[in-house]
């Protein structure tokens, strides 16, 4: 179970890499390993509690727009994640987004990242 809880969390501190990589000027970080270490938890934590809640509460959306509401969720939760990163104070760590448009293209570029990692991950097994 840590295995699995461990590989979660690189794929998720990969992900926010990838994010950051595609959009270096609308979304700087500092704190370097201990920012992707705590950004990879936070995410998990989000895409395993907060997620689930709110694709339930949002499922009618998510029929009427055949899923297409589910890039709205994942910058929803992107910008969730910015708020938590400010709220828990470590040294060192800080997270800037841009703008409001930018959460939600943050939001797309991990959930597609995410699902590749994923993707190839399974498909080794």
């Amino acid at each position: 179970m840590f295995k699995k809880i461990l590989i979660g969390v690189v794929l998720n501190a990969a992900a926010l890499y990838g994010v950051i990589y595609f959009l270096p000027e609308q979304i700087q970080y500092t704190g370097g390993i201990a920012f992707f270490a705590l950004g990879g938890i936070v995410m998990g934590l989000l895409n395993s509690i907060v997620k689930p809640v709110l694709k339930l509460l949002t499922l009618p959306l998510q029929i009427l727009t055949l899923g297409l509401s589910l890039i709205i969720l994942n910058g929803i939760i992107f910008w969730i994640f910015d708020v938590v990163i400010d709220t828990i104070v470590i040294e060192g760590v800080t997270l800037t987004v841009t703008g409001t448009k930018i959460y939600f293209l943050a939001g797309f570029l991990f959930g597609l990242i995410n699902w590749v990692e994923h993707l190839l991950i399974h498909h080794k097994k």
